[in-house]
């Protein structure tokens, strides 16, 4: 017997394994999808916070030794880990190869720095979109069979009352609901997070001849 008076809880507890195991994953999703938003917010916004911040002494010192100085400060920031990297590679090349070949290994190593980068702010970001867009679905997989049961309890019992077709179609709203409120929130992150991460990708872009540059003095 379905009892309106019931809370949330002891709804969950009540539903039928395929909707017991449709809202258990449903929860894993979005628990999983509130700590990557939490983990990525904090790590994109430091990110940004010290990328900017070095890109403001880099412009107004622009000198590589008191630049890679400064970029120890900063060990969250995409554009000072990719000036750290070049600083790296170039001190092991000077002295030892001719201007040409040092040109193209730092290069090399701005571009190698730089896609490590975008794909180290990216990462766990898709998996946000995966849930956006598959969670409705399971839910709705739980509404379809909720649905069902209830069907089945008609034709079982005879009868098209509430008490009979009331638990399925509770089965069936809490599956529904259960999946927007893992989607939701993924797709709103989602977006949030890939705006964050393009605005870092292009000041990467906009960076990267800058760093390679000052390194070879030219204007």
């Amino acid at each position: 017997m379905f009892d309106s008076k019931l809370g949330i809880i002891t709804l969950f507890s009540d539903t039928g394994v395929v909707v017991f195991f449709v809202l258990s994953v449903l929860l894993f999703f979005s628990i999983m999808s509130w700590g990557i938003i939490a983990f990525k917010f904090g790590y994109i916004r430091k990110s940004l916070k010290e990328s900017h911040a070095f890109l403001d002494y880099f412009f107004e010192v622009y000198d590589v030794e008191k630049a890679f100085v400064k970029s120890k400060e900063y060990r969250s920031g995409s554009i000072p880990n990719i000036f750290r990297s070049c600083y790296s590679e170039y001190k092991a090349l000077d002295g030892r190869y001719d201007i040409r070949h040092i040109r193209a290994k730092v290069a090399l190593a701005v571009k190698r720095e730089a896609n490590a980068e975008n794909k180290r702010v990216a990462s766990l970001v898709p998996f946000l979109a995966t849930v956006g867009n598959t969670a409705p679905f399971i839910g709705l997989f739980g509404t379809v069979w909720g649905i069902m049961t209830s069907f089945h309890t008609i034709g079982s019992t005879q009868s098209a009352s509430l008490a009979a077709v009331a638990p399925g179609i509770s089965e069936a709203l809490i599956a529904t609901a259960a999946g927007l409120a893992a989607a939701i929130p993924a797709v709103m992150g989602y977006n949030y997070l890939t705006q964050k991460i393009g605005v870092i990708e292009r000041d990467i872009e906009l960076f990267s001849p800058d760093v390679f540059d000052a390194f070879f003095n030219e204007p």
